[in-house]
């Protein structure tokens, strides 16, 4: 077993995984609002904030806020991945949600029952079949075995495109590198920073994970899990309802 490279010692670690799910799904809520609501009502378009020659409006606040909640949620994956008892479920669970949050999705960017993009579960989908993909061959030295690894990797690489999954292909080759270097959070950092289009503002998320303690924490059976898997395509129900109610659009 590799050994587990670290920012910080471990005895100084204690973030659960369930309360990096939570700060995870607050900051998504506070992108989301900002990008769907917030975008619309001109006082948090303004300026708030001045930093030399840089201005920040709350819109653009949240907004950085938000760029770390991708990355927390692909930490998790990778590690819901490790731990799991059951891949076909976990999944299975995945493709489900995937489907669900389509509608929401598309009434929360279009407006409509229809948007040529995908929800972020299928991101997170494909990248969790590329795991099992990764894993199915990790101990083989056979050159055909290596090639047809290679071979479905790729397939899964067009699909994350055709589909304009969110996150597009970055998003589904960050969650193939994150689970290769999932024992060394130094340079996981470093892929943040230089992989993700958000750069520096998404390293930060490498703070709280950094800080994680490899200790399941609270969440515990089925309500309380499912609830956080429900809660994507539960807010952005609610954020079209609210910009419903007070735009009208």
């Amino acid at each position: 077993m590799s050994e587990d490279v670290r920012l910080i010692p471990e005895k100084y670690c204690f973030l659960s995984g369930s309360l990096l799910k939570l700060l995870a799904v607050i900051v998504m809520l506070i992108d989301h609002t900002a990008a769907f609501v917030l975008y619309l009502y001109k006082p948090a378009m303004q300026p708030i904030l001045f930093i030399g020659s840089y201005e920040f409006s709350l819109y653009k606040i949240m907004r950085y806020i938000g760029r770390t909640a991708f990355p927390i949620f692909v930490f998790l994956l990778v590690e819901g991945f490790c731990h799991t008892h059951n891949k076909k479920k976990y999944g299975i669970n995945l493709l489900i949600f995937a489907v669900l949050s389509e509608l929401p999705w598309n009434l929360l960017h279009s407006g409509t029952c229809f948007y040529d993009k995908q929800n972020v579960f299928f991101t997170l989908l494909l990248g969790y079949i590329g795991m099992v993909v990764i894993e199915r061959y990790k101990d083989t030295k056979i050159v055909l075995s290596k090639i047809k690894q290679a071979a479905i990797l790729f397939v899964l690489l067009l699909l994350s495109m055709l589909l304009k999954a969110d996150y597009g292909v970055v998003g589904f080759g960050y969650v193939v590198l994150i689970y290769i270097l999932k024992d060394n959070r130094v340079f996981q950092v470093l892929l943040g920073i230089c992989f993700l289009p958000s750069k520096w503002i998404g390293g930060l998320a490498f703070i709280p994970i950094n800080l994680y303690n490899g200790k399941r924490g609270f969440i515990k059976g089925n309500i309380a899990k499912y609830f956080f898997y429900g809660f994507y395509p539960l807010h952005m129900i609610c954020l079209y309802i609210i910009r419903r109610m007070i735009f009208g659009v």
